[in-house]
């Protein structure tokens, strides 16, 4: 296990996608995973996006999170420059909704792969980073472990509370 957290970058497409992806931001801070922000363009700046994801590695970055709308080409592009997992956030950013990115994220050609979160799902992007990370963090693994437990607890609370709910609605029949 690593003692030292590997970076995740965040890599945005547009300054208008960072709205979106402020909840991936938080969701790393919370975990004490340091991140790079970064804007860049697969199409207006493709040079930077190709330079970015081939020196991630080297420059201590353990995954990317790229978010992008329309036709979301970011994921992509930077993973067809690094061998770092990346995960895609397709961004509602036109009059599809966020499904033409959606596709755009999904439909990456054999040998190049980009996982991919649902439209605006910035902070599961955060999480599924966290849990590649935790593959070599022990840290990482013992609070996402607690996270889980965690949330268990607080459905099964509410299920106890709904069935009580359900016994006053039975009984006031």
């Amino acid at each position: 296990m690593t003692e030292k957290t590997l970076k995740v970058g965040v890599v945005l497409g547009s300054d208008s996608d960072l709205k979106i992806m402020s909840g991936c931001i938080k969701t790393l801070d919370a975990y004490g995973v340091p991140c790079e922000l970064r804007i860049i363009s697969a199409h207006r700046t493709p040079a930077a996006a190709a330079e970015f994801a081939k020196n991630a590695k080297s420059n201590g970055f353990g995954a990317i999170i790229a978010a992008a709308g329309k036709a979301a080409h970011l994921a992509g592009a930077l993973a067809a420059n690094t061998t770092l997992p990346v995960i895609a956030v397709p961004v509602k950013a036109s009059a599809l909704e966020g499904l033409d990115a959606l596709l755009s994220s999904v439909q990456m050609p054999k040998g190049v792969p980009v996982a991919t979160v649902a439209i605006d799902g910035g902070d599961n992007a955060a999480l599924l980073a966290i849990q590649i990370l935790a593959v070599s963090d022990s840290r990482l693994a013992d609070l996402l472990e607690a996270e889980k437990e965690r949330m268990a607890r607080e459905v099964e609370a509410k299920d106890a509370s709904a069935n009580e709910l359900l016994k006053k609605v039975m009984e006031n029949r």
